[in-house]
């Protein structure tokens, strides 16, 4: 008998857990689908108003995109929406995300570390030109051209813009998110949003890695 209920109890546990580990991942993919309010006025973070600044100036001096540009501050923790999408005729930021940083090459790279040379793995700061899309070994990318010193390497280097599946559609700070060869990848479902914004431009889209 004593055997009998301990078996019970087991199964029950079990079941328990399998329950409350499904409910979980179905909360995760259903994040995917929530609605992230546009930021404006005095809640857009500083350091993103001086970087649309610049960028209003960069973008119409050299017949980029004048009306969006894609900004990321790489300071912010990886856990934390740190891609904004900004607008830079109402001065708001559209939508946000998560985006990942380079592990140059290490199992897991604590803090920053920033590199431009061929095979460094490591995240390149800068403004980069978004180019054409094409379909990799994640899907859907578009080519990213390095327009500073600090990047220039960024083609050869193969560093793109594209999603991956262990980036989460909203934010999961304390936690961090995984990392990447030195590309800034996004969530699946935030690549669409980008996409259509970049496919319907006539003009390149700036995009703007700073720390």
């Amino acid at each position: 008998m004593l055997f009998t209920i301990t078996v019970v109890f087991i199964v029950l546990i079990t079941s328990a857990g399998w329950y409350a580990s499904g409910s979980l991942h179905s909360t995760k993919q259903n994040a995917g689908t929530s609605t992230k309010k546009a930021i404006t006025g005095e809640t857009i973070p500083a350091k993103i108003k001086t970087c649309a600044i610049a960028a209003k100036r960069f973008t119409s001096a050299i017949k980029f995109n004048t009306q969006v540009c894609f900004l990321i501050d790489m300071n912010i923790e990886s856990g934390k929406d740190r891609f904004f999408v900004y607008d830079m005729k109402s001065d708001s930021v559209l939508t946000t995300g998560l985006v990942t940083h380079g592990s140059c090459h290490q199992n897991w790279l604590a803090g920053r570390k920033y590199g431009n040379t061929v095979g460094c793995g490591c995240t390149s700061l800068g403004k980069y030109k978004i180019g054409n899309p094409y379909y990799g070994r994640f899907g859907l990318a578009y080519k990213l051209y390095g327009l500073d010193t600090s990047n220039s390497h960024a083609y050869d280097r193969f560093v793109v813009l594209h999603s991956m599946q262990c980036v989460a559609e909203d934010e999961v700070y304390p936690y961090p998110i995984c990392q990447s060869d030195g590309c800034p990848a996004v969530s699946p479902g935030f690549l669409e949003k980008l996409a259509s914004m970049i496919n319907l431009s006539s003009r390149p889209v700036l995009l703007w890695i700073v720390d």
